[in-house]
């Protein structure tokens, strides 16, 4: 679980996603937009990426994110097409 994380992270970062530091299984992708979070959960979702977008008042005001969770289930291959249906979503949403 530890190495996904760390890959995940690393490759996310690497797509020039703000991730918050650490090792923990959940992996914040930050957005600091409320609306802006929430739509990118929702193309996500039809992309058949499971993602869960948090704002205010679960988060503090401005820290919308999205919340990943990394498993030992995944597999490196799942984990590259999280990555880069991320990047699709950025794309399509900044269109």
């Amino acid at each position: 679980m530890r190495e996904n994380t760390r890959l995940f992270r690393k490759e996310m970062t690497k797509a020039g996603f703000d991730i918050i530091a650490g090792d923990h299984l959940i992996v914040p992708v930050m957005f600091g937009d409320a609306k802006r979070a929430a739509c990118m959960a929702e193309i996500l979702l039809a992309k058949g990426v499971y993602v869960v977008a948090f704002s205010y008042p679960v988060v503090p005001m401005g820290k919308a994110r999205i919340r990943t969770q990394i498993s030992a289930a995944h597999t490196l291959e799942d984990l590259a097409h999280a990555v880069a249906k991320f990047v699709e979503a950025r794309a399509e949403l900044d269109v």
